[in-house]
């Protein structure tokens, strides 16, 4: 895997690691995960080798869907996410106590471009809550640090009022909330705490900034 940069977001905590396709005439070649490669780059260090992945997910959305905004405790979960086919627009939204950034929200803009020399993951630490929207038909992969438990998750709605938004790009968030009056969410995601009703249950002690 060949690493090519790695860039913090507007919440430094966020990185996206770029990796580069080998291209010729038949299309390309590329590495998209190597253990190795993770723990062994400097700019790498928060994957720490107690944090190896153990589960790897695939989904598929189709054009309009809303997904999220999920997060998980007991075993904690991070999450390598990239785009295969189609465009996501990645969402992350900070629910640690005690963090300058707690109840923003950042997306960013993830489109699969096969003539592109690279390819990209985001990196969503555990302390965030995370989800996605989807401007056409789209499949993404993400690898989790910690297996999926039913009993120890939660959801915070896409669609909560108190979210702050301001961080975001503002021509991504108007796509964003443009695309509400048609969206496909589950009941689940639509139904899921506000920023203050998380914020006062007692598990979200769970999630301190440090």
């Amino acid at each position: 895997m060949k690493i090519i940069e790695v860039k913090s977001l507007t919440i430094d905590s966020i990185k996206v690691i770029r990796f580069q396709r080998f291209r010729d005439n038949r299309g390309y070649f590329t590495e998209t995960f190597r253990n190795s490669d993770f723990l062994s780059h400097p700019e790498l260090g928060f994957i720490k080798q107690d944090k190896l992945f153990s589960q790897s997910n695939e989904s598929y959305s189709k054009t309009g869907t809303i997904r999220g905004l999920h997060f998980q405790w007991n075993p904690y979960m991070g999450k390598l996410v990239r785009t295969i086919l189609g465009r996501m627009v990645d969402m992350v939204l900070d629910i640690r106590k005690g963090s300058p950034y707690f109840g923003k929200i950042i997306l960013y803009d993830m489109s699969h471009k096969q003539d592109a020399d690279y390819d990209e993951w985001i990196w969503v630490p555990p302390g965030f809550a995370h989800g996605n929207f989807f401007t056409e038909d789209t499949k993404i992969e993400y690898l989790c640090t910690g297996e999926y438990s039913s009993n120890c998750e939660a959801c915070i709605s896409p669609l909560a009022g108190d979210i702050d938004w301001s961080l975001c790009n503002p021509d991504l968030k108007e796509l964003f909330h443009s695309s509400i009056p048609a969206a496909t969410i589950s009941d689940k995601d639509r139904n899921g705490f506000s920023l203050s009703a998380w914020n006062t249950d007692n598990k979200s002690d769970i999630f301190v900034y440090k």
